[in-house]
């Protein structure tokens, strides 16, 4: 019996690691387990031991097919090199947590040494707009959001992404290599059963980016949808994921304390990611995503 429940169990994880995207919803469960698909893969070493257990290599086979399906899917990640060299951009974003009463010393650490910052989960007024404005002469909030930068913001406007209120922004900022379209966003939250929101905030952040034909868009955000839900191809394309193309590893970015999924992002068009990565933040329930661009 645990010969036979090995290589069920076995097959079925191959089957949900290799064929997720076509796993019906569930009721908004299936996007849910694509945020944290990468650590499916810890069932691989318990299937080898109950293989070895029952001293079946029949079962000790089957336990090494989710192995090499995960091999097969994220094995690159672990072994990716950033490109390097040299960059025009140093950009962040964080969602400094709306309860976080340290967050004015989470974004001084964050943004020390970057050209742009992203924030959301502000509090108008609060520690970490104060400290913001104190680090960038150029600013631009929206309601929760707000976009800190080191050089000119020439246009800028507010945003509904679905959901009645501005929780978005949209701005224009000269760089001394040229003009880039930075969005900053905050999208719907998902969870187990209720994702429609989120996917309703998706589609309008698509049709933005489609409707924007700057040679150069950078989106930054917590947008709720982990690198492996399949809400992010809604996005990438037809932007670039910075993380997944200049990262190493997978860049997870929550929960803090011991991160299993990545919500937060630099997706971005007209440009060339050399570095990205995860820095903390102080107090909130997410670390922050940074990365370095040059523009093209």
């Amino acid at each position: 019996m645990l010969r036979n429940g090995v290589v069920v169990v076995s097959v079925v994880v191959a089957a949900a690691l290799a064929g997720h995207r076509l796993i019906p919803v569930l009721g908004g469960f299936t996007p849910v387990m694509e945020s944290v698909l990468p650590w499916i893969g810890l069932a691989v070493p318990v299937l080898l031991l109950a293989a070895l257990m029952a001293r079946s290599g029949v079962a000790t086979a089957a336990a090494l097919v989710p192995g090499v399906v995960w091999a097969a899917m994220f094995g690159s990640t672990l072994v990716r090199t950033p490109p390097g060299g040299p960059s025009d951009l140093a950009v962040g974003t964080v969602n400094v947590g709306v309860r976080n009463d340290a967050s004015g010393e989470a974004v001084r650490a964050v943004a020390d040494g970057l050209d742009l910052l992203a924030a959301q989960e502000l509090t108008p007024g609060g520690p970490a707009a104060k400290q913001l404005n104190k680090m960038f002469k150029h600013r631009y909030p929206v309601s929760t959001v707000g976009l800190w930068s080191r050089y000119p913001i020439t246009e800028k406007r507010p945003l509904d992404v679905g959901m009645g209120w501005p929780r978005a922004l949209r701005a224009v900022v000269s760089t001394p290599k040229g003009k880039v379209t930075v969005y900053v966003m905050h999208l719907a939250s998902a969870r187990p059963g209720h994702t429609a929101s989120r996917d309703a905030s998706l589609a309008q952040a698509r049709k933005l980016i489609d409707a924007d034909r700057s040679e150069r868009i950078l989106l930054l955000g917590d947008l709720n949808t982990a690198t492996t839900d399949r809400g992010m191809r809604g996005l990438t394309p037809p932007l670039t994921d910075a993380q997944e193309v200049a990262g190493d590893g997978f860049g997870f970015t929550w929960p803090a304390e011991f991160p299993i999924t990545r919500p937060d992002h630099i997706l971005f068009r007209g440009m060339t990611a050399t570095k990205a990565g995860v820095a903390p933040a102080t107090g909130s329930d997410h670390r922050a995503a940074i990365a370095s661009l040059r523009l093209q």
